[in-house]
């Protein structure tokens, strides 16, 4: 539960977000004048018939030699700084557009208090997903809850008093831009408009339903309920956006728009928030976390406020509190029928928000699902895995004419209308290896899952396209005969080079996954033949430096004094898995992790989480986990770069997960990188690859009961604590339920 005495003041730092997907909203809870700023994933400027116009991104012109003239500087000279490639490779992007805020729904009550007192509490429960306001005024007590329904596809709010006649308020709608009409029939307010820009359609009907008193539509395109015992109201909008290259439109909204508002004010309050919690729930409570928390009667902010990162179990409850809010906060962002979640998920009160509010492919559309598998929300990827589908259209006409090759392929940043091309940003607007690395989620979903039907209909057609870019676009380095990739380039930091240690090592990353999914679909010999080749020749991107470090670049360039945010040449480590602990890369990335130091930004500590935790360094896991809430949290939670990016959220519970479960190397790992201060606890629910749902518990730093149930029949490693020898093996049947102790009894 998250909790404050105040309304929000700033819609950033302070509002409550509530989400079901596809429709996001976030919640002010101010007294006179109730503001829900509203959001529905697919209003993007931009995109085909962009005033501007658009190219996806690819050469207005064709470029004839220039990405070989880059790659032959690279062998003679080394390095380049980054404008001049810019210069040769990068063009300036029109028509990329923006994520935009939909609007905001005002309720003004005209019997409200100015400001509030002690009644007053703003709260969001995240095992509900609802979020409310209560406040007293004048002998009424009165309440407020808002929540967005996936299953209904519409947000919902309903407002009560203690005592009859007691609601009263007008709805109205208002918008940052003018490009809409807003009309009131009935109960039925209806905002209809299009996109100045590029021509989108957009719709959005709230309903209000009252029991007791009235309601009363206004020449002037608002509902006034008056002398109601209880009023509630629907809300259900959408574009005629669809994920289809190269138009990217569907039907007129309208129809769709009203038949969701229809059958949600059709029936009841009750029902529609009933079916709305059963199915959040159905998702959340899978997952319990106890690390010795005990939550004080403080408001979320003050407990922020107060948090030292030391053994309070105040500290603890913040901790935990995060933990499970990274969580809601991917159910509500991502669901299917839907976009995935963007830098700030599906929340936005801006027509111009930070980085357009879009899907950066470096690592944070990455990062935002690095949770899902593992916290047991599996099936909040389906957004991702079609919008990966969507993407393959458009890149594979810029491997094309960027490369000249076969393939897909996508760079820096994207868009929902197939942007795969580069823009002229000098430190980020080429990497193409995102494609590479945007198919490791999919892989990772069949790992868990052990679905072949999903690796051979979704995760596989995908991934092989995207090797098959790489075997045709390796060259060989003529310093030692290796493949490389080429120019590359490692995220925001340094100069263009061949070979850099992250290029590599994402290359290294599919090809290793497309082969094993190869021969477990059984592939074509030539294929999978081509594809050991390759990795026999492959520059594998580690190399240990002349301080120790894992290096960042294939010579070593990298400066002991450097503190980038970006560890990008750690991503072997994680999400990768060609290091291992304990090895001599694992002991190089260490001091690359100590150099770069415990700064950065929310999204960066929330990396070093899981990099510590990946190190077995639990201690240091947690030291960046604190670090994280002590300077880069808001208070009502989110991440902030600054501003705002929620994948730091979504990192961190990846990182917090990643101490107490691993299975990377098809071993379950017991409480690998546990940290001091949570010696004592629980946790039900996660999910380790191969299938398995694990429930642990814990005392004085050691593992005491582990309970795995398996989802299908196979032999199972366990590596714990538990046992002298450290390690157990056993058949396990699908639907077995095992309870592993001290004694190392397998019990069935």
């Amino acid at each position: 539960m998250l909790w404050y005495r105040t309304p929000a003041a700033d819609w950033e730092r302070e509002s409550l977000p509530i989400g079901g997907g596809a429709l996001g909203a976030s919640v002010y809870g101010t007294l006179a004048s109730e503001r829900l700023t509203f959001n529905e994933k697919t209003l993007w400027t931009g995109g085909p018939g962009s005033a501007q116009g658009y190219d996806f991104g690819n050469w207005t012109a064709p470029r004839p030699g220039a990405l070989t003239a880059v790659q032959q500087r690279l062998d003679d000279e080394g390095a380049i700084d980054p404008d001049s490639v810019a210069a040769e490779l990068g063009q300036a992007r029109r028509g990329y557009g923006a994520y935009q805020v939909f609007g905001d729904l005002l309720l003004d009550l005209p019997n409200a208090p100015a400001t509030p007192d002690a009644s007053y509490r703003r709260a969001l429960d995240l095992r509900s997903a609802v979020a409310t306001v209560a406040y007293a005024h004048q002998d009424v007590h009165h309440t407020r809850e808002f929540f967005v329904s996936h299953p209904g596809s519409v947000i919902a709010g309903r407002l009560g008093a203690d005592r009859p006649g007691q609601v009263a308020f007008t709805l109205r709608y208002t918008s940052p831009r003018s490009d809409f009409t807003a009309t009131a029939a009935g109960d039925r307010l209806t905002v209809r408009g299009v996109l100045e820009d590029n021509g989108l359609r957009f719709e959005a009907q709230i309903r209000i339903r009252t029991t007791g008193g009235r309601v009363t539509a206004g020449p002037d395109g608002t509902l006034t309920v008056t002398d109601a015992d209880s009023a509630w109201f629907v809300l259900a909008a959408a574009t005629d956006y669809a994920d289809r290259y190269p138009a990217y439109r569907g039907d007129d909204p309208h129809r769709a728009v009203t038949r969701t508002v229809d059958e949600a004010a059709g029936t009841s309050y009750e029902k529609v928030r009933a079916a709305h919690v059963r199915d959040h729930g159905a998702l959340f409570d899978r997952v319990a976390l106890d690390i010795g928390q005990q939550l004080p009667d403080l408001p979320t902010d003050q407990l922020l406020a107060r948090y030292t990162g030391g053994t309070s179990p105040a500290d603890r409850a913040l901790e935990a509190l995060f933990f499970q809010y990274g969580r809601y906060l991917l159910i509500a962002s991502s669901r299917a029928g839907s976009l995935p979640a963007n830098l700030q998920g599906v929340w936005n009160n801006s027509t111009t928000p930070p980085w357009s509010a879009d899907y950066h492919s470096n690592i944070n559309l990455q990062m935002n699902y690095w949770l899902a598998e593992v916290t047991n929300l599996a099936e909040t990827t389906a957004p991702y895995d079609r919008y990966i589908e969507a993407m393959r259209a458009p890149g594979r006409r810029t491997a094309k004419e960027m490369f000249g090759t076969a393939g897909w392929v996508v760079h820096n940043e994207t868009n929902p209308y197939g942007f795969t091309g580069v823009h002229d940003w000098s430190t980020a607007f080429w990497f193409p290896e995102a494609a590479a690395w945007l198919t490791q989620q999919m892989y990772e979903h069949y790992r868990f899952s052990g679905s072949t039907g999903y690796l051979r209909s979704t995760a596989y057609p995908a991934m092989k396209e995207a090797a098959e870019f790489w075997l045709a676009n390796l060259r060989t380095d003529p310093r030692d005969g290796l493949l490389v990739v080429t120019p590359s380039y490692s995220p925001e930091h340094g100069d263009f080079t061949a070979g850099a240690a992250m290029s590599q090592q994402i290359v290294h990353d599919l090809l290793t996954n497309t082969l094993e999914a190869a021969r477990t679909l059984g592939d074509a010999p030539a294929f999978r033949s081509r594809l050991r080749t390759t990795l026999d020749r492959l520059d594998p991107g580690l190399r240990i430096g002349s301080w120790g470090q894992l290096q960042e670049w294939k010579t070593d360039r990298d400066d002991p004094a450097d503190d980038h945010r970006h560890v990008s040449h750690l991503f072997a480590l994680h999400p990768g898995r060609q290091i291992e602990p304990g090895s001599n890369w694992a002991e190089a990335a260490k001091v690359s992790l100590g150099a770069r130091g415990d700064g950065g930004t929310g999204w960066s500590k929330a990396w070093k989480i899981n990099f510590w935790a990946r190190l077995r360094d639990g201690d240091h896991s947690h030291k960046m986990l604190a670090e994280q809430l002590k300077s880069s949290t808001l208070p009502n939670l989110w991440d902030t770069h600054p501003p705002f990016q929620i994948d730091g959220n979504f990192g961190a519970t990846s990182g917090i997960a990643e101490m107490l479960l691993q299975s990377q190397y098809d071993v379950i790992e017991i409480l690998p990188a546990l940290p001091a201060g949570w010696p004592e606890g629980s946790v039900r629910g996660l999910r380790a690859r191969g299938g398995f749902t694990v429930d642990i518990e814990w005392a004085d730093g050691q593992a005491r009961r582990v309970v795995i149930t398996a989802g299908r029949s196979r032999e199972v490693t366990v590596r714990s604590s538990l046992w002298p020898s450290g390690e157990r093996t056993f058949k396990a049947r699908a639907g077995g339920r095992y309870t592993l102790v001290a004694e190392g009894r397998a019990e069935g």
